[in-house]
């Protein structure tokens, strides 16, 4: 184990070496079983986070507030609204002054182009550790959830899985890229066979696609892109359908704002067949399961006897998301000095 994480950003998984991330892995399990025992684990006694929250968010939010207050410290809940950031207050001077009063920074803001950048700007100028809690390019408090579940169903040794993430369609027009893109970074790092199928207008950001490929290569695993959706589901172990937005593929292409909306919608509206149904999910292995980050479109996205059937791991995923960035807090925030 890695454990000198003390003040260490959480941006980017790809940041962060396999050691790193096994550690995370340890201590989310360790502090599962802390949780499961009803056990203290005060590991952020005093200590104080600000969460900055440019979108809404029901998981992420609670299970940060949650993972400090259960920690020992205490979680600032702040939208742009309630600080100077909507009377043009740069990144640099919020993380400066931050940091004079605390001890971490969470921060989510997805919007395309700029979420990410912000967060690093942020990230740059703070004296105490940036945790990304999803912007434009990566959801790592995703990704890694979804990698301790995976392994608590399929044992820790993940080699030789396929792994399929797959866009489905919604009737919402704007979705962030970051989770399939986080996807793509972590899991082939952790010996799995990566399928990502989309129709061909959704496609990710390429250089989030070029390091897929790095590290497929690195780890001697499969990493192809399709665009079949009944293709990527033959004979995999672990499915995660969701949908995410064209509008990078719309930016490109100088669409003006106000079309954007419209000329979205009527691509949304050609692969409405694109969802995970229980058809599909015969097609992959029969101990497969079903990942969603969560809201589903109910109905769009998946059907509800898949979502709520047997191989769902929806609640699963979601209970993880907690005892993860229990870790990557504890971890970055306290730890050895």
């Amino acid at each position: 184990m890695k454990t000198m994480l003390r003040g260490k950003d959480w941006i980017e998984t790809k940041d962060w070496s396999k050691e790193e991330l096994e550690t995370v892995l340890e201590v989310s399990k360790y502090l599962k079983i802390k949780f499961a025992l009803g056990e203290e684990h005060r590991l952020l006694q005093d200590k104080t986070l600000f969460m900055m929250f440019f979108e809404q968010s029901t998981r992420t939010r609670n299970s940060t507030e949650a993972a400090m207050t259960q920690l020992g410290g205490h979680a600032h809940d702040l939208t742009p609204d309630k600080m100077q950031i909507s009377h043009g207050e740069t990144p640099k001077d919020t993380g400066q002054v931050l940091s004079r009063y605390g001890h971490g920074i969470a921060i989510r803001n997805c919007f395309y182009g700029i979420g990410n950048k912000y967060i690093k700007e942020v990230a740059e100028y703070a004296s105490i550790p940036v945790i990304n809690l999803q912007c434009d390019v990566d959801h790592p408090c995703q990704s890694i959830a979804d990698l301790m579940t995976i392994r608590e169903k399929f044992g820790e040794n993940t080699r030789g899985l396929k792994f399929v993430i797959s866009w489905t369609y919604a009737p919402a027009y704007a979705r962030p890229l970051s989770v399939p893109q986080g996807l793509i970074w972590l899991m082939p790092r952790f010996g799995m066979d990566v399928v990502l199928a989309y129709p061909k207008e959704f496609y990710l950001m390429p250089h989030t696609v070029e390091w897929a490929k790095r590290f497929a290569e690195e780890n001697k695993v499969k990493f192809e892109i399709v665009h079949d959706m009944d293709e990527a589901f033959r004979d995999a172990d672990v499915l995660y359908p969701k949908s995410w937005g064209c509008h990078q593929y719309l930016f490109d292409q100088g669409v003006p704002e106000e079309e954007k909306k419209k000329l979205g919608m009527d691509l949304l509206n050609k692969y409405k067949d694109w969802v995970c149904t229980e058809r599909r999910m015969k097609l992959a292995k029969k101990h497969a399961i079903y990942m969603h980050p969560l809201p589903a479109d109910r109905g769009y996205e998946v059907e509800d006897a898949v979502i709520d059937g047997p191989q769902s791991v929806v609640f699963d995923q979601a209970e993880n998301r907690l005892h993860t960035v229990k870790a990557i807090l504890a971890l970055t925030m306290g730890g050895r000095p």
